[in-house]
């Protein structure tokens, strides 16, 4: 196993250099309320400890600069008991927390524990609930939560504060498990399984977001932070281009049949999300899952920025699962972005491309419908500023989840349907040879969208966003950060109100104020 850094050398490695000053305090030689009493071995263990580690406490707090942010840090030191929580640790913790809370900081917690300190017995189990209390007002404070889980982390210290970040990191190799190895082999009189409890692993599980060597956590945290920190308050209006103009789409093609764009929406080589970030955003980072153990390739989540603005992207991914659909898990890691928009403010941008949800008995019994459902009503319910890109395909429910949005951007050639055109006319004319008809017939196009008050934008393509995907991505781009920059700044509760009143007259209905006026 590769030498591990203790806790000053991390933060030597992460932060900037000459910034960090300590928060702690020397802790009692015998914590009120460890259960251990003077002239214990438990006493004698703790001197003998300071002594070979060169800590008081396992671990140490404080603050510093980030790449010139100032950030409180918890870092945990494993040569220390290993790493685990008694009362004078968890009070250090605690107060560390409450002081980047009152500070307005973001936390940086670098992880590395056994779990409870087992000479203090129950006393130091319930710390663990005192520090998650004080993290979860922190987080409550709209103020970013990190975590850097080190080799290992296991135990009570992974079941309580080490899995409440905002976003989760975890060190190459680590251990990371709540039932630790040994104690598994005691109990069970087998080891356990290999291969599992290892941060790759839940990695590709949804359970935790990347994998990041200490010398790489500096770059990481500060990308993050970049997006993290960019509070509604300190984004007002200024979009880097010149806003994508509204109205009826401009192109060399002319004004296409509605088959034609489907059939270009289609193209293997059309730019997706992905695209769109690679080639036109900043401050990118792409999280993994629901970080609670599922994962779907068909729905992306990451922080950007565009322009001026930072968001949370909850993107349907072409290159993931096309020909699978999107399923239920893929729908609550969107929900996952949108917690996280709502708890530090920031706009949420969702990204519509998809062929339509799973079709599977899987999906149904993991409740489909209902994760639409519930997608599509926290959308509709968010708090922050919310812009929706149908970027190509736009099938079904799966794209009516994260369609909803104060404002909405079309791509020339994408297109929103209840069904693909197929489906349409299996169903009115028995035979799927009608399917050019039924798309025509039934409003598909983006100039139908445009007409029908359900997209406010449209991006041209020139012909083909496939033909053309850094232009193409560019003016996207532009146009997300114009339509995000006019939204920020507006009085929440008139926002919420003109979402409501935008969905209330789709269709042409008349709104509640129209109806009174009439009577």
């Amino acid at each position: 196993m590769t030498t591990r850094a203790d806790a000053r050398t991390l933060v030597r490695r992460v932060l900037d250099a000459g910034s960090y000053t300590s928060w702690d305090r020397p802790p009692d030689e015998l914590p009120s309320g460890s259960g251990a009493t003077p002239g214990s071995r438990y006493e004698d263990e703790l001197a003998a400890m300071r002594a070979r580690t060169g800590y008081d406490e396992a671990v140490i707090t404080g603050e510093a600069t980030l790449a010139g942010r100032q950030v409180g840090v918890i870092v945990s030191e494993y040569s220390f008991f290993a790493g685990s929580i008694g009362v004078a640790a968890a009070e250090r913790i605690v107060r560390a927390v409450e002081r980047a809370t009152a500070e307005g900081f973001p936390l940086l917690a670098a992880l590395a524990s056994g779990g409870v300190r087992m000479q203090e017995g129950t006393i130091a189990f319930a710390q663990l609930a005192k520090i998650s209390a004080a993290v979860m007002r922190h987080r409550a404070a709209g103020l970013p939560y990190l975590t850097y889980l080190r080799h290992p982390t296991t135990g009570g210290v992974l079941a309580s504060f080490g899995s409440l970040g905002h976003i989760t990191a975890a060190e190459p190799g680590a251990l990371v498990g709540f039932l630790g190895p040994r104690v598994y082999e005691a109990l069970r009189d087998e080891p356990f399984p290999p291969g599992v409890q290892t941060a790759e692993n839940l990695h590709a599980h949804g359970v935790i977001d990347a994998v990041v060597s200490v010398d790489d956590l500096r770059d990481v945290a500060d990308r993050a932070l970049e997006v993290l920190c960019a509070r509604e308050a300190a984004q007002r209006g200024h979009p880097g281009d010149a806003p994508v103009e509204s109205g009826h789409p401009r192109s060399a093609g002319g004004h296409v049949p509605a088959w034609e764009s489907i059939e270009r929406s289609r193209r293997p080589d059309r730019p997706g999300v992905r695209d769109v970030l690679r080639r036109s955003a900043g401050n990118v980072t792409v999280l993994s899952g629901t970080g609670e153990g599922e994962t779907d390739p068909g729905l992306l989540l990451a922080l950007a920025s565009f322009g001026p603005v930072s968001c949370v992207v909850l993107g349907q991914d072409r290159a993931g699962r096309r020909a699978a659909g999107l399923g239920p898990g893929g729908l609550r890691v969107a929900r996952r972005g949108m917690r996280l928009a709502a708890e530090l403010a920031l706009p949420v941008l969702t990204v519509i491309d998809t062929a339509g949800a799973a079709l599977s008995a899987a999906a149904e019994e993991r409740a489909l419908a209902g994760e639409i459902a519930r997608c599509l009503t926290e959308l509709i319910s968010m708090p922050t500023p919310t812009t929706s890109l149908l970027l190509g395909e736009g099938t079904g429910g799966a794209a009516l989840a994260l369609l909803p949005a104060d404002r909405v951007i079309c791509a020339e050639h994408a297109w929103l349907s209840p069904l693909p055109p197929e489906g349409a006319s299996a169903i009115v004319h028995r035979t799927t040879d009608r399917a050019a008809e039924m798309a025509g017939a039934q409003g598909v196009r983006s100039r139908d969208l445009l007409r029908d008050g359900i997209v406010d934008v449209v991006v041209p393509e020139w012909p083909d966003a496939a033909d053309e995907p850094q232009e193409f991505c560019a003016r996207v781009a532009r146009a997300v950060a114009s339509e995000m920059s006019g939204l920020i700044g507006a009085d929440a509760h008139r926002r919420l109100a003109a979402r409501h009143e935008r969905l209330r007259t789709l269709g042409g209905a008349p709104g509640p104020s129209d109806e009174h006026a009439e009577r």
